[in-house]
């Protein structure tokens, strides 16, 4: 008997492949109408304005890396590590990024050249917001309904609490927990940062459930921790807009740090592959505020990117999905998010039932 053929489609945001595409990264990033949220007639300028003003501090991050992003080949390595991990299939993992190539329209066209029985589409975002997973899944299915891509597909669109997952972040996050305390003095104490990529306030308001599905994933990583007296925060960086975004903000509990003389562990906990985010944001500038406030000493729990728990996570996700599919999955201990969150999408399908 010949094995299902199933193709898994990873999602995420891509990144600049070189410095010369900086700028039209960003203005397909800003260009979104799930990240500008403003009339259709003002987007294209007000992303032209926007992405101009962000050229030269992003080249300036860039050129730290390189000039460009790693998330591809990242990604790729997620990949390639997740087809090893489901040999019962014929299982052949695709790439489709956001804002950058191989943009969702090009996989399309590889996917359908595979011809799959079948076709899982997984985000490499475990919160689901209308930002990242929403906007991806709408490119996705717009970009399959062009191309004649027609086969039966299964969305995972959040795995949050996901116990695999959960149980790989924390061990990531005890090792290094345990390794910045042997670097401490005995005594000293040491603060968790669990640092998330932020969101205009007007977005969560709005009903989007991702700070919500931040806080879970915190707490259930904290309770796999059952760490005594664990001194921790839930914080958001990336603020990219002047709109007032949720807080706090990931600079502004460094800086409390530094107030309150303790040492900082900040874990990426949104962010499950190293870009310019983690390894700009968190490893230069918040280690550079962090010296500046006075924090005693500053440590970070790296990304998941191909760590064997994690993938291993994804492959017990694609197999309960396919077993649950087609259609929308979520991937959760928790199910639905609470009534408010309108924008999660199994209330919004409920709602359009």
């Amino acid at each position: 008997m010949s094995k299902p053929r199933i193709a898994v489609v990873l999602f995420n945001l891509g990144g600049p492949d070189r410095p010369e595409a900086i700028k039209p990264f960003l203005l397909n990033l800003f260009s979104d109408p799930a990240i500008l949220r403003v009339p259709f007639f003002v987007r294209p300028l007000l992303a032209r304005i926007i992405a101009r003003a962000r050229v030269k501090p992003a080249t300036e991050n860039y050129a730290l890396l390189g000039g460009k992003s790693p998330l591809l080949e990242l990604t790729e390595a997620q990949a390639r590590a997740l087809e090893e991990a489901l040999p019962e299939f014929e299982t052949r993992c695709f790439v489709a990024m956001r804002y950058w190539h191989p943009f969702a329209a090009q996989t399309v066209r590889e996917v359908r050249d595979w011809n799959p029985d079948e076709i899982v589409l997984l985000p490499l975002y475990p919160q689901y917001s209308t930002t990242t997973t929403g906007s991806s899944l709408t490119d996705w299915r717009a970009a399959a309904a062009a191309a004649g891509l027609a086969k039966p597909v299964t969305s995972l669109c959040c795995y949050h609490d996901h116990p695999g997952f959960i149980a790989a972040t924390a061990a990531m996050v005890r090792q290094s927990y345990e390794a910045a305390l042997a670097e401490l003095p005995v005594g000293a104490r040491l603060r968790v940062l669990f640092s998330a990529h932020g969101l205009p306030e007007t977005i969560i308001k709005g009903g989007d459930p991702y700070q919500y599905q931040v806080e879970q994933t915190v707490a259930a990583v904290v309770a796999q921790l059952a760490i005594d007296g664990l001194d921790r925060a839930i914080c958001y960086q990336s603020r990219a807009t002047p709109q007032v975004w949720i807080g706090p903000s990931t600079d502004a509990e460094v800086e409390q740090a530094g107030h309150d003389k303790v040492a900082v562990l900040v874990v990426p906990i949104a962010f499950v592959s190293e870009h310019s985010e983690t390894l700009v944001e968190l490893d230069v500038e918040y280690r550079e505020l962090a010296h500046k406030a006075g924090v005693a000493a500053y440590f970070r729990t790296p990304a998941a990117n191909s760590d064997p728990g994690f993938i291993g996570a994804l492959a017990d996700m694609v197999r309960a999905g396919r077993q649950n599919g087609p259609g929308l999955c979520a991937m959760t201990a928790s199910g639905v998010c609470p009534a408010g969150h309108v924008d999660c999408p199994h209330r919004r399908a409920g709602t359009a039932a």
